[in-house]
């Protein structure tokens, strides 16, 4: 099994890093942190320290001082966690779950999870199983249906819902196969354009901007990441577009936010005015959704040559469900992972992984080739894609091996991360108490210098360079 140092080397060295430069970075802890047979804490210490080891890099590049790079296990786990952690005003989170979410039996006996958090998509599983949302009518209608044929309807209705598969199953089909053919984090050049001279300023990513086009986590927390080491990013969001507010508060640490309204042409020209400024473009919608708006990859490198283009999917760019929407605890549920979870608990049902590591992980992995590939813009010039997706991740994490007894592990209480990891901060909601960044860098500290404040509290504009 090996170790977190030659994993975070494989990261590192996977996107091009100087393998020189994790001579500078300490890892510190042991497995397991939490109870389960994957080795979910390594991956979100690992992943962590990637963006914590290209911010030192970044900043050596700009000013020729290197520093150390220290990521403790437990704190990078509560990192991972940090929206249970979360408190506003001492008050604990609201149920993560809406009413009719989760797993159920369908009349083959198999088990499919439903994910309602947003009102189109509990409609559309209500609409094509015909009931009414109560938690008992949904387990009835779904006793008339095959797992695998609610799971291909509710899809083209709209819903996100997923059969859970063993992993054999899985890797039987063609998406696994495409996904075998790709590397953990894609970074390719997408256009001609001269290296961008760096910024002034006294952090790693200091006037960099960052336009940040996602929601609930993954690409949320990649912004988050890049705003603790002094990039000003822009989370842009729609006044009609649902979202989850306590993950709204918890990754919109450090970043500035405002509306902008992409079906109408007024919308879609502030964003062009906003792209043409930016240095990283970071989004976690379907390709073609925004494709279709006028901002795909190569469209963005016209606008402004020389940017970095991170994008997020599901279960990956390429293959029959590179369109499919997806969220962690779908792609844990259709990947094996709460099969084998379940399987290893001594259950006949599904068991989550006991963090949304899929999401946080997959973050990390996206602040960290974002910032992989404007290092080598700053070097090479050129226009970058970065691409990453939950079920890549996924299928890194379950390479990563399994812990005999790791579901014995003791959970990681609230009173253990707040002693250790916890830092109050002022918010446009109230104060909280959030978990501090977890990769520790010697000379520019990670530190969110915003507040987090509600969806749309600034103008369409970017700070003034200082």
């Amino acid at each position: 099994m090996q170790s977190p140092a030659d994993i975070l080397s494989d990261i590192w060295t996977s996107a091009g890093g100087d393998k020189a430069a994790l001579e500078r970075v300490r890892l510190t802890g042991e497995e397991p942190q939490i109870p389960s047979s994957f080795r979910v804490a390594v991956a979100g210490q690992t992943t962590i320290a990637a963006a914590g080891l290209a911010a030192a890099e970044i900043w050596r590049q700009r000013s020729g001082q290197t520093q150390d790079v220290s990521v403790d296990i437990r704190h990078a786990v509560a990192e991972c966690r940090s929206e249970r952690y979360l408190r506003l005003d001492d008050k604990p989170p609201p149920p993560a779950w809406d009413a009719i979410a989760g797993v159920y039996r369908t009349g083959d006996n198999r088990f499919v999870r439903c994910h309602t958090n947003f009102p189109h998509h509990r409609d559309a599983v209500c609409n094509v199983i015909g009931c009414e949302p109560e938690r008992d009518k949904v387990q009835a209608a779904l006793m008339q249906w095959k797992g695998e044929d609610f799971e291909t309807a509710a899809y083209a209705a709209g819903g996100v819902v997923a059969l859970m598969r063993t992993y054999d199953e899985w890797s039987a089909l063609p998406q696994a196969h495409a996904l075998a053919g790709l590397p953990l984090i894609s970074i390719e050049k997408i256009g001609e354009a001269p290296p961008k001279p760096w910024p002034k300023g006294d952090r790693p990513l200091a006037g960099l901007r960052v336009l940040d086009l996602s929601r609930v986590i993954a690409g949320p927390v990649a912004g988050r990441t890049l705003a603790a080491h002094g990039a000003d990013v822009l989370l842009v969001s729609g006044p009609e577009l649902p979202a989850i507010p306590w993950l709204t508060i918890d990754t919109g640490r450090g970043k500035l936010t405002t509306f902008i309204e992409l079906k109408s042409e007024a919308g879609r020209a502030q964003m062009r005015a906003l792209l043409k400024d930016a240095d990283i473009f970071s989004q976690g919608y379907r390709p073609r959704a925004l494709a279709a708006l006028g901002f795909a990859p190569e469209e963005a490198a016209r606008i402004n040559p020389g940017i970095v283009y991170v994008t997020l999917s599901a279960y990956g760019h390429a293959g029959p469900w590179a369109e499919r929407r997806g969220f962690d605890s779908l792609v844990q549920t259709t990947t094996g992972f709460n099969h084998a979870e379940g399987q290893a608990a001594g259950l006949e049902g599904p068991k989550e992984l006991p963090a949304q590591m899929l999401d946080h992980a997959t973050g990390y992995l996206m602040a960290f080739g974002a910032m992989m590939a404007k290092a080598r813009q700053a070097r090479e010039g050129g226009s970058w894609l970065v691409r990453v997706s939950l079920a890549q991740t996924g299928r890194w994490l379950w390479n990563l091996g399994r812990l005999d007894g790791g579901l014995n592990s003791p959970d990681l209480t609230g009173e253990a991360v707040n002693e250790a990891f916890i830092a109050p901060a002022p918010s446009g909601f109230g104060t909280l108490a959030a978990v501090r960044h977890s990769a520790l860098l010697s000379t520019t500290p990670a530190q969110w210098s915003r507040p987090a404040m509600p969806l749309g509290s600034h103008p369409p504009q970017w700070p003034v360079r200082s």
